[in-house]
């Protein structure tokens, strides 16, 4: 079973199988004796199939029903999977029993290609696992912080580092649980990243990210991983440790990063049950300069609210594709169901109005957004420049072709380490990090 969810989807050997079982079988189900009636069924199966899919692709860009917009090759996909369930579906008529059961197959078969070939296009769900939302990361054993090693006192990181001989090549991850004592929030258990410098024998204490996934999505350290270990390789072992909580509970709700009655105290867990776990588990540096608060999407509009109104505890903000303000992507709803109306009260809670209120001496703000996206483009600029204007020492980013998928999350922490490393201490800021 473990085997299973850990299959890669995305691009492993089973995405070929599952390519060419379904091919096979279209194949199988086109080719028979032809006929008047069935050249007239097969055809009109793939005209129905194709215009159901079209509608469908127009209800979800009416109705924003994933909150982004969908690029061209999930949109052909999708009609492609419509066309070929509705043409499996009309072998299942005046056919014999052979040609009925592999119809039959095929019919989920199509459905689970369709399924895996959108998922490869978004790249954000690697394994089976993540797909169902199913966290197949071991849960991990910290090093106990040290209390005889002293933070920095002045000098960077980069330049007093020595890596012992002995130290890893790469980082690992694995899970903690984060209890919820003073929110009462309900999350799942979160994920870590430690880089090479964290695993040694006496470690250094290290640079805090805070890293919020998507929605829907799950607290995965994949991408941390393979971007940091990439950073540590050039940086004799030293990376930050990435925390990655669950800001959601559940993955098909948006608790918004606040305290509401209807969602809880999502504002709350990450505040204060994350911090103070991190503070008194993890060997890090406690100044707000070394804490940094970053997030893709969701979590990204969560890292810029929550860097705005915590200053004192996060010294730098990496928005990676994030909305604008809370809700975004649905704001009649939210305002409604999680403001009961109040509009002055949904208004408070927008980064723009907190950056606005506010005059920043110290925060650094990094802001990345897909080259092709342009519905988050200008959500991001609308946010960079308000928070250049309060103070903020900001960057802004476009990944080329990064969509609002897994190469806008890996272009946009890549330019964002490297915006962070010197600010942390992990490199020269002299040379390139």
């Amino acid at each position: 079973m473990d085997a299973f969810l850990r299959m890669n989807i995305i691009d492993g050997p089973s995405v070929g199988v599952v390519y060419t079982l379904a091919l096979g079988a279209l194949i199988y189900l086109a080719v028979r004796r032809p006929t008047r009636h069935g050249i007239i069924a097969g055809v009109a199966a793939l005209l129905a199939g194709s215009v159901a899919a079209l509608v469908t692709l127009w209800i979800v860009s009416a109705t924003n029903a994933f909150g982004v917009d969908l690029s061209t090759t999930t949109s052909i996909w999708v009609i492609l999977t419509f066309a070929a369930i509705c043409f499996a579906v009309v072998n299942l008529w005046r056919s014999n029993w052979v040609r009925r059961v592999i119809a039959s197959v095929a019919i989920v078969l199509f459905a689970v290609t369709g399924t895996v070939a959108i998922n490869a296009d978004f790249g954000l769900d690697r394994t089976v696992a993540d797909l169902a939302g199913i966290s197949i990361e071991k849960p991990i054993a910290l090093p106990k912080p040290d209390a005889s090693r002293t933070p920095l006192a002045g000098e960077a990181l980069w330049s007093t580092w020595e890596a012992p001989k002995d130290q890893r090549a790469k980082g690992t991850t694995g899970t903690v649980i984060i209890p919820n004592t003073l929110s009462g929030f309900h999350s799942r258990p979160a994920a870590i990243y430690l880089p090479p410098a964290a695993l040694v024998k006496n470690p250094p204490a290290l640079p805090l990210v805070i890293m919020l996934m998507g929605q829907p999505g799950n607290p995965d350290p994949t991408s941390q991983k393979l971007v940091l270990d990439a950073f540590a390789a050039r940086h004799n072992g030293l990376a930050p440790i990435v925390l990655v909580p669950d800001q959601l509970g559940d993955p098909t709700t948006d608790p918004l990063c606040l305290d509401t009655a209807l969602y809880g105290k999502s504002e709350t867990f990450l505040v204060g049950d994350v911090v103070a776990w991190a503070r008194a588990n993890l060997h890090v540096l406690p100044d707000a300069a070394h804490w940094t608060i970053a997030g893709f999407s969701n979590g990204g509009q969560c890292a810029v609210s929550l860097g705005a109104k915590h200053p004192k505890i996060w010294g730098n903000v990496l928005d990676i594709s994030g909305e604008e303000y809370p809700g975004s992507d649905r704001p009649i709803q939210t305002l409604a169901q999680a403001f009961a109306g109040n509009t002055s009260a949904y208004l408070a809670t927008r980064p723009l109005t907190v950056l606005a209120a506010h005059h920043y001496s110290n925060t650094v703000g990094i802001f990345t957004v897909g080259s092709n996206d342009a519905k988050y483009m200008a959500q991001a600029k609308t946010v960079e420049a308000a928070a250049h204007l309060s103070g903020w020492k900001t960057t802004y980013f476009e990944v080329p072709d990064g969509g609002h998928a897994i190469g806008a999350l890996i272009g946009g922490l890549q330019e964002g380490y490297s915006v962070l490393y010197p600010r942390l201490g992990l490199s020269d800021p002299t040379t390139a990090p």
